[in-house]
């Protein structure tokens, strides 16, 4: 198991869309929310991916493919 630090921002069409969901029930992952700021137009997540490290690589592919934009914070921590 191992976590990454992202920042995932939402542009206007998905601010609606249940993108977090998805990434727990299809991709197997568990995000756990440290900041948040969404709003009518846009919104971002900094959050921690936990899982396997073959699920997080998927889950990062996932969410790029879906529109969202994804920067890598730089902190993976094993466990």
């Amino acid at each position: 198991m191992i976590g990454v630090r992202v920042r995932l921002t939402f542009p206007e069409a998905l601010v609606r869309e249940p993108i977090m969901a998805r990434l727990v029930t299809e991709q197997g992952v568990v995000p756990n929310i440290r900041r948040a700021d969404v709003g009518e137009h846009s919104g971002w997540i900094v959050c921690e991916l936990d899982g396997e490290a073959v699920a997080i690589d998927r889950a990062l592919e996932w969410l790029g493919a879906q529109g969202v934009q994804v920067d890598l914070l730089g902190d993976i921590v094993e466990s």
